[in-house]
């Protein structure tokens, strides 16, 4: 039996979003913006994305992208002295300081309700789901991803605290008695 793999038969709930394709200009501002300083903050990707005219999540993905692949270029060519060499330069006080970071975002209850029926339903949402939870929420959609990824991850750290539990009540039968 043939498998239809068709565009048309994609479901909401497993699209993804449509990769970024920067131009030229862009990508130049963006790697001036790197070699700067490859871990902006906050405003600095606001800046940024109002520059280039994109969002802040797409610029905020670039530059991680753009980290990971500094790290494995060093990796592969710890010799070159080349853009890598200046991510070496930058203080760790500097790389991880909290100073440019985002606010918290903090939600209603009815948006905490909103959220957490949508992970009941589905905890990988594609980027409709995403959207459309964003707009109904009225929070921007990369703050409903990040809440999703925050969530499945507190949820694999719960179901391991149980099982742990689990094991512990099997070793020690006389627990309960």
């Amino acid at each position: 039996m043939a498998q239809d793999n068709s565009p048309n038969k994609t479901t909401a709930t497993n699209h993804r979003r449509s990769r970024t394709k920067f131009t030229e200009d862009q990508l130049k501002i963006l790697i001036k913006a790197f070699n700067q300083k490859p871990y902006p903050g906050y405003a600095t990707k606001q800046k940024l994305a109002l520059e280039i005219d994109t969002e802040e999540s797409r610029i905020q993905v670039w530059f991680q992208n753009r980290r990971a692949r500094h790290r494995v270029q060093k990796r592969l060519e710890p010799e070159k002295d080349s853009e890598a060499s200046q991510i070496q330069d930058c203080s760790e006080d500097k790389i991880h300081s909290r100073g440019d970071r985002r606010c918290r975002t903090s939600y209603t209850s009815f948006q905490l309700y909103t959220l957490i029926s949508a992970f009941t339903n589905n905890p990988y949402p594609g980027i409709d789901s995403r959207e459309q939870l964003a707009k109904e929420i009225g929070v921007p959609e990369s703050r409903v991803q990040v809440w999703f990824q925050n969530r499945r991850s507190r949820f694999s750290v719960g179901r391991k605290r149980e099982f742990d539990e689990l094991l512990e009540q099997k070793q020690d039968p006389d627990q309960d008695f």
